[in-house]
């Protein structure tokens, strides 16, 4: 049963976990806007699920393990590290820092809408779940 679940809200927590990962990284660059050098960072969300769901899917990877001990290969899928990306500079600094606060504060409540609207779907289908299995 509990399989089953996870199957069900696997691709929703991997999301979030990701946006809450892009959230720190925005918000990061947000307080970051009068340092000098800073390079302002962010993570392509749509790669970074894909690999995150392609890594959590079943994967027979041919090898055999000969002691209990041995890892199976196929890493893990839960942590959703994404790759951190640097943002492309749309108009240069004096300073080095390349935060563009309109930029920033657009992806910010961008992405924190996107959170709210995944939250809201992960509500509706547990529901859904408790409804089916009380009857």
């Amino acid at each position: 049963m509990i399989g089953k679940l996870d199957d069900a809200l696997g691709f929703h927590e991997a999301a979030l976990n990701l946006r809450a990962q892009r959230q720190q990284l925005l918000a990061s660059n947000i307080a970051n806007a009068d340092t000098p050098n800073y390079k302002a960072r962010d993570i392509d969300f749509n790669k970074a699920l894909q690999s995150v769901m392609a890594r959590s899917a079943p994967v027979s990877t041919g090898l055999v393990k000969t002691a209990a001990a041995h890892l199976d290969g196929t890493g893990n899928a839960a942590s959703g590290a994404a790759p951190l990306l640097y943002r492309t500079v749309q108009q240069g600094s004096v300073d080095g820092n390349t935060v563009d606060m309109d930029v920033e504060r657009n992806q910010f409540t961008d992405n924190a809408l996107r959170y709210e609207a995944s939250v809201t779907l992960i509500s509706g289908q547990i529901k859904n779940l408790l409804a089916a299995i009380q009857g």
